[in-house]
C-alpha cells in the first residue's frame, strides 16, 4: 500500500509542476487534463500526508519514552499523547484504505433517475409522487439541480411515470444505492375500515452519458412524433411536440412529452436512451462480478426489494444493512444522509474485504 501511495504523491509533485509551466498553461487541454488528475489525486495525498506526519510524531514520542532520563510525570503526558496519536494513525490508515478502493468511474455523473408505480392501483402512484418529491427535496439540500424529463401523473399527485435529471457532483455516488423496489405500507384515504395497503414502487438510477461516450447508431432509432396530451388524454398541444424513440436492436422504448418543443423533447429522449443503453451494457458485465460477490447493499437489480416505508409507525428500514429510523417524515423530506452513508460505509467494507 505504501509504494503506491509514494507513487501518487510523487506522480502529483511531478503534476504540481507541469500545471506552473507557461507551455502547458498555453494547452488548455493539456492543462485542464492534469489539474483533474491533481483533484483526483489531491484527497489521496493530503491523507498520505496527515498519516506520515502523525507516524513520525508517534515514532518520536516513542523513542522519548524509551529514554529512562524523563522524569514520570512526563512520561505519563508522553503516554497519553502516544496513546491518541496511535488511535489517530490508525484511523487514518484506515481512511487511506478506503480511498484507495478503486473508483465507480461513474461517481461524478449527473443522474438520470426514473420511478415508476408498481403494484397497488393509485395508491402505487401516490406513493410514486412521494417518491419523487423525496428525491427533489434530497437533491435541493445538497445544492444540486433537477429538471424533469418525463412525467406521467393524474394531477392530483399520483405519479404512474416521472423521470428527473439531477445534475450535481457525486450524484451517482450517493444515489446509485435507490435502485430497485421500494415498497410502502399504509392505510389508503379511501379505505374505510382502518386497512393497511401495501404497494411498491420501481427506482432505476441511470448515470448521465455523453453523446459522445454511447455507442448509439441514430440509423437504428425510430422517431414517432404525436400530441402531447394532459390528464384525461385532453389536449395540451396543438404542435407535433411529444417525441417517441424505439431503438431497434434492443426494443427499448422512450418518450419525452414535458416540453412545447420538439426538438427540446427529442433531446431529452435521447438523453435517457443513451443513458439505458449504456446501463444495458454495465448491468451485463457486472453479472459476473455480482455472481462471485453478492454486495451486502444489493446489485442494483431492478426488482430487488431494498426498502419498505411504513407510515402506521413512522418507520422506514434498509434491507440491505438492517437498518431501521423512525422518523419517516423527515426521511421522505429529503433527510436521507443517514442510510445513504450507511449504504456507502456498507458497500466501501465489503469491497476492502474482497480488494
Amino acid at each position: 500500500m505504501y509504494d503506491k501511495l509514494d507513487f501518487i504523491q510523487a506522480k502529483y509533485d511531478e503534476l504540481s509542476l507541469k500545471v506552473s509551466d507557461p507551455e502547458v498553461i498555453g494547452n488548455q487541454v493539456e492543462f485542464q487534463k492534469y489539474i483533474k488528475d491533481m483533484s483526483d489525486m489531491e484527497p489521496i495525498v493530503n491523507k498520505y500526508r496527515q498519516y506520515r506526519k502523525a507516524s513520525d510524531d508517534l515514532a518520536g514520542i516513542r523513542e522519548m519514552l524509551g529514554d529512562s532520563g524523563n522524569d514520570e510525570e512526563f512520561r505519563d503526558m508522553l503516554k497519553i499523547e502516544y496513546s491518541e496519536l496511535e488511535k489517530s494513525v490508525e484511523t487514518l490508515g484506515a481512511e487511506l484504505q478506503i480511498l484507495l478502493l478503486p473508483r465507480d468511474p461513474n461517481d461524478d455523473r449527473n443522474v438520470i433517475l426514473e420511478i415508476r408505480a408498481g403494484t397497488g392501483g393509485e395508491e402505487a402512484g401516490l406513493f410514486g409522487g412521494d417518491l419523487l418529491r423525496m428525491y427533489i427535496r434530497y437533491a435541493e439540500r445538497r445544492g444540486w439541480k433537477t429538471e424533469m424529463m418525463e412525467l406521467n401523473d393524474n394531477g392530483i399527485g399520483a405519479v404512474k411515470e416521472a423521470v428527473v435529471l439531477i445534475k450535481g457532483k457525486g450524484a451517482y455516488s450517493r444515489l446509485k444505492y435507490e435502485s430497485g423496489v421500494h415498497r410502502v405500507q399504509r392505510v389508503p384515504e379511501t379505505e374505510s375500515s382502518g386497512r393497511i395497503h401495501t404497494s411498491a414502487a420501481t427506482v432505476a438510477v441511470l448515470p448521465e452519458i455523453d453523446e459522445v461516450e454511447a455507442d448509439l447508431n441514430v440509423n437504428d432509432v425510430r422517431v414517432d412524433v404525436y400530441r402531447s396530451s394532459g390528464n384525461g388524454g385532453q389536449s395540451v398541444n396543438t404542435t407535433d411536440s411529444a417525441v417517441r424513440l424505439t431503438h431497434v436492436p434492443t426494443g427499448l422504448v422512450v418518450t419525452c412529452q414535458d416540453e412545447k418543443s420538439q426538438l427540446k423533447n427529442k433531446d431529452k429522449a435521447f438523453k435517457v436512451l443513451r443513458a439505458k443503453l449504456y446501463d444495458m451494457k454495465l448491468q451485463e458485465q457486472n453479472k459476473e462480478v455480482a455472481a462471485e460477490r453478492r454486495s451486502q447493499v444489493g446489485t442494483g437489480d431492478r426488482s430487488e426489494r431494498i426498502r419498505t416505508y411504513n407510515f402506521p409507525q413512522s418507520r422506514v428500514s434498509d434491507h440491505r444493512i438492517g437498518v431501521t429510523l423512525y422518523k419517516l417524515d423527515y426521511f421522505l423530506d429529503g433527510d436521507m444522509d443517514e442510510i445513504i452513508d450507511g449504504l456507502i460505509t456498507s458497500d466501501q467494507a465489503e469491497k476492502m474485504r474482497t480488494f
